[in-house]
């Protein structure tokens, strides 16, 4: 259940499209922060947040046709087998619980078992499933899978990371740009040098990586945070006793690819050492079960 995924390609549209803007911004000058006196503060606070909620808002308007292009997602427009009737059969009455407009119903065609919902409001949303999926998992197991991926659309966590990522992109953009004139000014000869050029732009550049690094962790904890909710809300919307069989599903196929548990690949079982917990977009899977039982599901 591949929250995982939507992630993945939304920060990666996210980071390109800021990389875009901030090269042309270099090349055409226009970094109205940078000035003979030392950085504006206040400019580069405004320069900050347009490039940032600029890079999260394009990736989410766009997150649809990149997740359908880069996986190359088939789009049901008339269920043309079972397991297509089957899928959209139940994205449509889970729908209809929430009350939105039905999702674009998908299949991709991947070994994996796994699913994915993305776009950028509840009612235009994606919904798919891998071809894997669909060969390895029952109807219930299934069922579960989908609710859960219609938890993520019900609670509008595309929207919401979107916001944390507009976020992190301003905070990381500043903070690189504060970093690279302290180093500049540092190693300067004089103080009538001025502010710019190759070097500031690659120190600028080099800071932004670090500083994405550190960001990133608030990044994951929030997705960690959502499969809990996604998992208690796929729970409510078709029982709790097919949520609970399709996460046992993926904790057993995830068991037998990797035994011992350290896979950091498409099932999110995230290795047991402290520092790949915190770049983990999933909780364990067993961690997820144990909540999901002790949880009141009305």
């Amino acid at each position: 259940m591949s929250f995982f995924k939507r992630i993945f390609l939304f920060v990666l549209v996210n980071l390109a499209i800021i990389a875009v803007l901030m090269t042309v911004t270099s090349i055409f000058g226009i970094e109205p922060y940078l000035q003979k006196s030392g950085l504006n503060l206040q400019s580069l606070a405004i320069y900050s947040a347009v490039i940032g909620f600029s890079g999260s808002l394009i990736s989410l308007f766009l997150s649809k046709t990149i997740a359908k292009w880069t996986l190359g997602v088939q789009i049901i427009d008339s269920p043309k087998s079972s397991d297509e009737a089957k899928i959209v059969e139940i994205v449509g009455r889970v729908a209809n619980q929430i009350g939105i407009s039905t999702p674009e119903v998908g299949i991709y065609n991947s070994p994996e078992v796994n699913a994915f919902a993305t776009g950028w409001s509840r009612n235009h949303s994606l919904v798919a499933v891998s071809s894997g999926l669909l060969d390895e998992m029952s109807d219930e197991e299934i069922e579960g899978v989908l609710a859960h991926e219609m938890a993520h659309v019900a609670n509008g966590d595309m929207v919401t990371m979107t916001l944390i990522q507009g976020v992190v992109n301003t905070f990381v953009v500043f903070a690189s740009r504060v970093a690279a004139f302290a180093i500049q000014k540092f190693f300067s000869k004089n103080d009538d040098d001025a502010v710019g050029g190759i070097s500031y732009w690659l120190i600028s550049i080099l800071f932004e990586i670090l500083f994405g690094i550190l960001a990133s962790l608030l990044v994951f904890w929030f997705s960690r945070h959502r499969e809990f909710r996604a998992d208690a809300g796929g729970a409510k919307f078709v029982g709790k006793a097919k949520m609970i069989a399709a996460l046992q599903r993926l904790q057993r196929t995830a068991d037998a690819i990797d035994p011992r548990g350290k896979s950091l690949a498409t099932m999110k079982i995230s290795d047991r050492s402290s520092i790949a917990k915190l770049f983990s977009t999933h909780p364990p899977l067993e961690l997820r079960i144990q909540k999901l039982r002790e949880a009141m599901i009305s």
